[in-house]
């Protein structure tokens, strides 16, 4: 795990920060705890991606299953009040 203090940050700038991304994500650690985490820009965006895929997954499995149920907002919105 990269790790840097955070007042290196505060005394540093980001160049304490540059001298270590190159190396995966940083974690600033702050009152002796991990407080923070720096991504690149690359690694950000995999990352959403990587949400994404597994939220369509999942989306995909309900369909499967037979979790999941068509119809209009207010349909289903009169649907849940009829419960009540």
């Amino acid at each position: 795990m990269n790790t840097i203090p955070a007042g290196e940050i505060k005394r540093r700038g980001i160049s304490a920060v540059d001298d270590v991304s190159g190396k995966g994500p940083v974690h600033v650690i702050k009152e002796s705890r991990p407080q923070y985490v720096v991504l690149s820009e690359s690694d950000y965006q995999q990352l959403l991606s990587d949400l994404a895929d597994a939220r369509l997954a999942s989306s995909d499995a309900d369909l499967q299953a037979g979790r999941v149920r068509r119809g209009t907002a207010t349909q289903l919105m009169r649907e849940i009040r009829k419960g009540d």
